[in-house]
């Protein structure tokens, strides 16, 4: 079975982290295969969690490297990882400049035949990577993770240090960045192009990792079909070393099992595994399966690793969505990785809450708002049967500035959806990938007050090139997700001809029609009607709502009241009701959240949430499970 997804995936993937030769003393590129298998502990894996309360020093004039700061922190303090520096550390809110993280660690002397590598989770946005004062490597683009192999580096017997530069400035060529005359940047401070707060920092956890020197495992990819009542999974496995040969167990929470062999004609194989009786995936049933890949004799594997798949198709037919070939209706949230103190960085407590509050509303779906999130939201997304428009960190592009500009993001950008795909493809509750949001034209602003949504012909050309072109790398690197990106109120609607699907944000009766809610109800519904005729696609409304002041009530139409908030959101799930073609409608916000300081930000926080920052429920969350749990009408 032909795999379009695995032979176009590796062809971007030349070089793999346990097989590439020592890395000089420049600062080169981790290579993105590395991160494909999350650091798992089994029988031959291992893996050690370096989160904790690491030294830290802030850099202000860009002094630590050629200071030697890789060989020790001069004057560190405390600092906690993950987590974002900017609310740790007092009066250093808005400071998005070169800072040095610094932890040291023993590795396990069990380790000493295996093959060793250094995992950081999240480093926002640029970092540079030391162990004991040797340089690994660097990353540009938080959100994603990035991996190194320290073998013939580590020290044994004593501890090592590892040294992590990271900085967040601002610039035109970055992606997410500040371009000038962007929408925002000009408006706010710190002047991000991108309306969340600019946090910097480790965000996500930092794993010391081992895998088997023999042999080892470094890429496994399911796909997943059905016909009539046989499941099908196709796993295309991928090793380095000198094992020929393996088994592929797939087991069901039943305890029946079915398997099948494997063996290798260099270093890379693939093989279908029929599953008789299959019980598909969905939100209704989110029933997963264990798929263990082992290398060698299966009494005694050289190397082992079991991820969780769910077995489902995605696809658009007409103006439905199919999800194993059934239409779905998206009810759900754009969210953010945001929480007080935290900032961006990981926060298990707050994840497990959110996912049991999208289940109270009745949610099926979020969005990944504006960048990939932890892996762990995507494993318990998978148990939960919550649907994820995955979305990379391409916010605020735009195609009107210096070309040298452009054509840079757009690497960032290639390299990002790579990392994305490789990161993210195994699981089940992903169905969509999402390559921008909120692309702008220059005349956005006047667009928006006219009704508009033109652009310069040469922009437009190139627009339509870049975003196009992510859109194909992600239906080449995954033919079995759907891909779209998410338009820009006042945005060229031709620009969306790329898409499987028309995914919008629309603020009507907040950024125009200002209270005006019959008008605004025109201007929402007619839109939707022009764009179904013109490109014929269903759609998702990805982003609609208005700010609330937790607490703030008015009896008239008041901006800023709970109640403006919740009359907003009715009337648009009550016109989404009246088109067939509406798919999806995904509320702003799930949560408050934290943003840059500007005049329509109130206490520098997004206030659209149907829940305050700290998860409290509003007037709008209370409507929304009326409408989703106890009616049960089936619409939005």
């Amino acid at each position: 079975m032909k795999n379009t997804f695995i032979n176009s995936l590796l062809a971007v993937m030349l070089t793999f982290l346990f097989v590439t030769p020592s890395l000089a003393d420049d600062f080169n590129e981790p290579y993105i295969p590395a991160i494909a298998l999350y650091p798992q502990q089994n029988a031959v894996r291992n893996r050690l969690d370096l989160s904790g309360i690491w030294n830290f020093q802030l850099d202000p004039k860009d002094e630590g490297e050629k200071n030697g700061w890789f060989n020790g922190l001069p004057e560190p303090q405390s600092i906690a990882v993950p987590g974002s520096w900017n609310d740790q550390l007092d009066q250093q809110h808005n400071y998005l400049g070169c800072s040095w993280y610094e932890t040291e660690t023993f590795v396990p002397s069990t380790w000493k035949d295996s093959e060793i590598g250094l995992r950081i989770g999240s480093a926002v946005y640029f970092a540079k990577v030391w162990i004991n004062g040797q340089p690994l490597g660097q990353h540009e683009g938080g959100h994603l993770p990035f991996a190194f192999a320290i073998t013939n580096k580590v020290k044994w017997g004593e501890k090592n240090r590892i040294t992590i530069m990271v900085e967040n400035k601002l610039s035109p060529d970055r992606v997410p960045g500040n371009v000038a005359g962007g929408a925002l940047a000009s408006q706010n401070y710190p002047n991000a192009n991108y309306d969340f707060f600019p946090y910097s920092g480790l965000h996500r956890a930092v794993w010391l990792y081992s895998v088997p020197k023999s042999a080892h495992l470094i890429d496994i990819t399911l796909t997943t079909n059905f016909q009539d009542t046989e499941g099908i999974i196709h796993a295309k496995v991928r090793k380095h070393g000198k094992a020929t040969s393996g088994t592929v167990v797939v087991k069901g929470k039943d305890g029946k099992q079915v398997s099948a062999p494997i063996r290798f004609n260099g270093d890379e194989t693939e093989v279908d595994i029929h599953i008789p009786q299959v019980k598909l995936w969905s939100p209704e049933s989110p029933y997963l399966y264990d798929v263990t890949v082992e290398l060698g004799n299966a009494a005694k594997p050289i190397d082992s690793y079991t991820l969780q798949t769910g077995i489902r198709t995605i696809e658009v037919k007409g103006d439905d969505i199919l999800l194993n070939g059934k239409p779905i209706i998206i009810r759900g949230f754009g969210k953010h990785e945001d929480f007080p103190i935290y900032g961006r960085g990981v926060a298990q407590p707050v994840m497990v809450k959110d996912f049991s509050l999208m289940k109270w509303l009745g949610a099926n779906a979020f969005r990944t708002s504006h960048y990939p999130y932890d892996e762990s939201v995507y494993a318990e997304a998978d148990k939960q049967g919550i649907l994820i428009i995955d979305e990379m960190p391409s916010v605020g592009l735009v195609f009107y500035d210096d070309q040298k500009d452009i054509d840079r993001r757009r690497k960032v950008c290639d390299k990002m959806l790579q990392e994305m795909i490789t990161r993210d493809k195994n699981h089940p509750s992903v169905i969509m990938w999402c390559v921008a949001n909120e692309p702008s034209p220059k005349t956005l602003g006047s667009n928006v007050l006219t009704g508009t949504n033109d652009a310069a012909a040469e922009e437009n050309r190139i627009a339509k090139e870049f975003l196009g072109g992510l859109v194909r790398q992600a239906k080449q690197l995954d033919p079995t997700r759907l891909a779209t990106f998410v338009g820009v109120m006042g945005g060229p609607a031709d620009w969306m001809e790329c898409c499987d699907l028309i995914t919008i944000n629309r603020y009507y009766g907040w950024y125009t029609n200002i209270g005006n809610f019959p008008m605004a109800e025109r201007y929402f519904s007619g839109e939707l009607d022009k764009l179904h005729n013109d490109l014929h696609k269903p759609i998702v409304v990805t982003e609609f709502g208005a700010d609330a002041i937790a607490g703030h009530h008015a009896n008239e139409d008041e901006m800023f009241s709970e109640e403006y908030q919740q009359k907003m959101i009715n009337a648009y799930l009550d016109i989404a009701n009246t088109k067939p073609y509406v798919k999806g409608m995904m509320i702003w916000a799930f949560a408050d959240f934290r943003t840059s300081q500007a005049l329509m930000r109130v206490r520098g926080m997004n206030l659209k949430g149907v829940f305050t920052q700290d998860r409290r429920p509003k007037m709008a969350a209370w409507l929304l499970k009326k409408r989703w749990v106890d009616d049960k009408n089936g619409d939005y």
